[in-house]
């Protein structure tokens, strides 16, 4: 398997399924709705939140490899839109989802030699490390969307 190919099973695994830890984007989000995904606990980011915040940097690396400039800053990152129903919630989780298939679909057609190339900036880094930053960073964020998504699931306005 080419480089290429790895990490782009590597970005589709952690969103749709398929990797060691049996844990996924997809399948953590199907059954949450708007108003658990919005319900603040304790002091931690919401599960729209970091829903959002996952793809602002996906969004953003993204549209590199589409050939655009590199527009992301980490204090927009946690801004996403009100969210006042379930359709709003159903956008901006399909919107992460369909944002990290075409990354995986574009990173697996970068050839090998681009990945050791600068991203945008010396000081950014590889390609290699944006993307596969992309990866390590969900898992991250899927870890703590898992954890809030049980403690919501206990409360008795939000739960099953």
């Amino acid at each position: 398997m080419q480089l290429s190919e790895q990490i782009a099973k590597h970005l589709r695994d952690v969103h749709f399924g398929g990797n060691w830890t049996t844990s996924n984007l997809k399948d953590t989000l199907a059954d949450v709705t708007w108003q658990q995904a919005t319900t603040q606990v304790y002091s931690f980011n919401t599960i729209a939140t970091l829903v959002f915040h996952i793809n602002y940097f996906t969004d953003a690396v993204l549209k590199v490899l589409r050939g655009g400039p590199l527009d992301a800053h980490d204090k927009y990152s946690f801004d996403h839109p009100p969210i006042h129903a379930q359709e709003d919630w159903e956008k901006l989780r399909d919107k992460a989802l369909a944002d990290a298939d075409d990354l995986a679909r574009l990173a697996e057609l970068l050839p090998e030699h681009k990945f050791w190339e600068d991203f945008e900036d010396q000081k950014y880094g590889n390609y290699y490390r944006n993307i596969h930053g992309i990866i390590e960073h969900t898992h991250y964020h899927l870890g703590q969307i898992v954890l809030i998504k049980k403690i919501v699931q206990q409360l008795p306005f939000t739960g099953k």
